[in-house]
């Protein structure tokens, strides 16, 4: 079923004031290209300078804003930066992500737990900055990129799948307070995307795609007013049947996970 229509619904992009944490590579730096190219005006953050600062150099009322989105403060202290450059936050993206391939014979707590504020802790630490620059303005979208292992348990994702799922779920909860305020949340949950994050990986990607297909995806789920964008949906819709089917029987959905993903 589509969650199309459940945000205001994002089309007109110029002179659209945006916020992307994330984006040095991937799919924050491509979601980043597409948005300016369609007249937004990008302020760009991640930990790696070098990137932000070629991407504003190729983008006209770009900022890059460079910073660690673990560190305490980091976000909440470059707002105003950000208001100051954009004058109007329309949207804030929050794209950091890690992911390390692991199995629970090779538990790793320390990089378990650098998942956990990475992922889910920065996400926080963004919400925490803008929410309240959102809620004054009564305008504005905030998007979490999630992912498909956060559908269901997958192997090799013992530390990722925890973390993509607890944004899921953190997304739906913003909806629920949000929107009767008119502000849009909406939740990405890409399938595998050919991005630094992924290229160390050795099993199957089954469905991968460009970062630049990701970035169209998400666009077109902004446009229609989408809280879920889901992609591509060769596969997303699979994992999302595994964990409908897991609702009756666990037995077939572990036994057509593994059929689905060769692991």
């Amino acid at each position: 079923m589509s969650s199309a229509g459940l945000n205001p619904r994002l089309r007109d992009w110029r002179g659209q004031g945006v916020w992307i944490v994330g984006a040095s590579s991937g799919i924050g730096l491509a979601t980043a290209e597409a948005l300016a190219a369609a007249g937004a005006r990008v302020v760009v953050s991640a930990r790696k300078a070098g990137p932000l600062q070629d991407f504003a150099a190729r983008h006209a009322g770009a900022l890059a804003l460079p910073l660690d989105a673990g560190a305490p403060g980091a976000l909440a202290g470059a707002v105003p930066q950000v208001q100051a450059h954009l004058g109007r936050l329309d949207l804030a993206m929050y794209c950091a992500g890690h992911y390390t391939p692991m199995r629970a014979d090779r538990l790793d707590l320390e990089e378990a737990l650098r998942h956990q504020d990475i992922n889910v802790g920065g996400a926080w630490r963004l919400l925490d900055a803008v929410l309240p620059v959102l809620l004054v303005q009564r305008t504005g979208h905030v998007s979490l990129v999630s992912s498909v292992a956060g559908y269901r348990g997958l192997p090799m994702a013992l530390a990722y799948g925890p973390t993509k799922a607890a944004l899921s779920s953190l997304a739906q909860s913003l909806w629920q307070d949000l929107h009767p305020r008119g502000l849009g949340v909406s939740v990405v949950c890409p399938g595998f995307v050919a991005t630094p994050l992924t290229a160390g990986n050795t099993h199957p990607m089954p469905a991968i795609i460009a970062p630049e297909e990701a970035a169209r995806q998400i666009l077109r789920g902004w446009a229609r007013g989408e809280f879920e964008i889901h992609f591509p949906k060769r596969f997303s819709r699979v994992m999302k049947l595994l964990g409908l089917i897991g609702l009756v029987s666990d037995r077939a959905a572990f036994a057509l996970l593994r059929r689905t993903t060769g692991l």
